[in-house]
C-alpha cells in the first residue's frame, strides 16, 4: 500500500549538430486524476498542483540541463479527493522528438518517507513521443502502483488524455 509516491523524470541536452544548432528537447511529467472513467484533474507543467493540493509537480525544465531529476513529482495518496479512483502518470515529449531521439531519458518512482526507488524506466529506446508510465488505483486496502510502461503518440497530455481508458480498470 502506498502513502507518498515520488516520479522522477532526467535527461540530458540535445547535443549541437554538425551543421547548425540542435533544438531543444522539452520531455514532461503528468499526473492525471481519474473518476471511474473521468478526467477530473491534471498535474503538469502548465498546472502545478491539483485542485486539492494532493498532487505537486516541481516546474517545468525545458532543455534536461542538470544531473538527476529534471522534473518531480510529489503525491500525498492520504489528501487525494475521495472521488478520485486512479491516477494515471504519463511522459511527454512536447517538443516532439521519439523518445529513443533522446539521450539518457528516465522515469522513475519513489516511493515513502525512506525515498525508496522501486521501479525506473529506461526511456531512450522507445520510438513513441510518450509513456504511460503505469497507473496508481484505489483499492479496498488502500492505493497501488500498476506497472504499465507502453508507448503513446502523444506530446502532450491534453493527447493522451483520451487514450487512456483502457487503463483505468
Amino acid at each position: 500500500m502506498l502513502e507518498h509516491l515520488t516520479v522522477g523524470l532526467g535527461w540530458d541536452p540535445a547535443q549541437p549538430k554538425w551543421f547548425g544548432r540542435s533544438l531543444d528537447i522539452d520531455l514532461n511529467v503528468a499526473a492525471l486524476m481519474f473518476s471511474a472513467d473521468r478526467l477530473v484533474d491534471v498535474v503538469y507543467h502548465e498546472q502545478l498542483s491539483s485542485v486539492d493540493g494532493s498532487i505537486r509537480h516541481g516546474g517545468d525544465s525545458l532543455t534536461g540541463e542538470g544531473a538527476g531529476d529534471d522534473e518531480v513529482i510529489g503525491m500525498d495518496l492520504t489528501r487525494i479527493d475521495p472521488n478520485v479512483t486512479a491516477v494515471v502518470l504519463l511522459v511527454t515529449c512536447y517538443t516532439g522528438q521519439n523518445l529513443d531521439e533522446v539521450e539518457n531519458a528516465f522515469c522513475r518512482l519513489v516511493s515513502g518517507a525512506q525515498e525508496t526507488e522501486f521501479r525506473r524506466f529506461e526511456l531512450s529506446g522507445l520510438p513513441y513521443p510518450g509513456l504511460v508510465v503505469g497507473v496508481v488505483i484505489r483499492g479496498l486496502g488502500g492505493w497501488e502502483f500498476r506497472d504499465i510502461g507502453t508507448g503513446i503518440a502523444a506530446r502532450h497530455p491534453v493527447e493522451a488524455a483520451p487514450l487512456l481508458g483502457a487503463y483505468l480498470s
